[in-house]
């Protein structure tokens, strides 16, 4: 028998299998209220992702900024990205404080935050590095980490930020190709810190690897392929990887991930105290209603790994999720699951440079619209 299959908790028998539950949410609420302290002690919470889509629906959609807000918006000279980022900023703080106890109890492995440097810099590579040291330099804490898009103009910055001993979250990582690019960026941008400095055990990161966005998109390519065959054998074909594109896409980065900090480039680090760049999931909420509701975690329990939850699929794994160790389960499954995606004649690639363009999409426009209601609370006073 391996660890003990079932708990009272759920979330805290993914310790057992060398899984860190992270949280995907931001509220000041949740911090002032106790609530973050609480999930931290009775759930095993140990780390918070926060991007601006979050933030939007946090100062829009609650009281918790109203009078922070009107003594930010009173001051001269302040802009609606300058209140944005003193309100982010303020929560990342408190978070970094709750969160504490894990870093300094895992000895740095755990217990980190991260914000994000504005989506609209997507495409700049300058910026995005300006950006983060700034946000890096606020904020001041040891246990914060600084999101960038894993978009071609992001990995310069990866590399470059690594170097300078920014903790770095990659996010919007959709396709195995392109988190190659990323683990390779922080390697080199490792190899950097370490001439200039010797000591890299305070560097950490993690990449940010989207799941369920993959199923939608691809379902949807296959759904629509499946009502248009009249081939019973290519309708077969497309039934069988239904819903099982995203883990086995996962399942296979894992093993990337496996293979990279297992070369002799990376031993060489490592003996200067290098930690590997962990696997986070991300977007595991499950979309489809067919599905179950925890499937993008159940099916992606491995060592060394994280998986970030919003707050809905964290409650649900602690009402009724089943503990295995399913990320090295059925590789070869995996495997055919995305050859039968080339045999159909999908190109995957292009599903995920598409995933990535979107995603970038859904961040901006909310961000955008934050904004805009933060600068019409500026021209009217508060």
């Amino acid at each position: 028998m391996g660890p003990q299959t079932q708990k009272l908790n759920p979330l805290l028998g993914l310790k057992d299998y060398g899984q860190s539950v992270w949280l995907d949410y931001m509220r000041r609420h949740l911090i002032t209220s106790g609530e973050l302290k609480r999930m931290v002690e009775e759930d095993g919470l140990c780390g918070m992702t926060s991007n601006p889509s979050i933030f939007e629906k946090a100062i829009d959609e609650s009281a918790d900024y109203k009078e922070a807000l009107e003594a930010i918006v009173s001051q001269k000279g302040m802009d609606a990205k300058k209140v944005y980022e003193k309100i982010a900023i303020e929560d990342i703080q408190l978070a970094a404080a709750v969160l504490g106890p894990v870093y300094r109890e895992t000895n740095g492995k755990d217990g980190y935050i991260s914000m994000e440097v504005s989506p609209y810099l997507a495409h700049d590579t300058q910026g995005t590095i300006e950006e983060a040291r700034r946000l890096w330099k606020s904020i001041g804490r040891p246990n914060i980490m600084i999101k960038v898009p894993g978009t071609p103009e992001g990995m310069p910055a990866i590399e470059q930020l690594t170097a300078e001993g920014i903790n770095i979250n990659i996010t919007l990582i959709f396709s195995c190709e392109v988190y190659e690019q990323v683990m390779q960026a922080y390697m080199s941008g490792l190899k950097k810190y370490v001439i200039q400095h010797d000591d890299a055990s305070h560097i950490a990161s993690v990449a940010s690897f989207f799941v369920s966005r993959i199923d939608s998109d691809v379902d949807g390519i296959l759904t629509q392929r499946l009502s248009q065959s009249k081939d019973r054998q290519e309708s077969d074909l497309i039934k069988g990887i239904l819903g099982k594109v995203a883990i086995a896409n996962a399942k296979l980065a894992f093993g990337r991930y496996q293979q990279f900090f297992n070369t002799v480039e990376w031993k060489v680090l490592e003996k200067h105290g290098a930690r590997p760049q962990r696997l986070l999931w991300a977007s595991t909420s499950t979309k489809n209603p067919r599905y179950r509701d925890v499937l993008y975690v159940e099916e992606l329990i491995g060592q060394n790994t994280i998986n970030t939850m919003p707050p809905a699929t964290f409650e649900a794994f602690k009402d009724h999720g089943r503990l295995r160790p399913s990320l090295t389960e059925n590789i070869d499954d995996a495997r055919r699951t995305m050859g039968v995606l080339s045999q159909l004649g999908i190109s995957f690639e292009y599903v995920t440079d598409q995933l990535l363009i979107k995603a970038v999409d859904l961040f901006s426009t909310p961000f955008g619209n934050l904004l805009a209601k933060l600068q019409a609370k500026i021209d009217g006073g508060g």
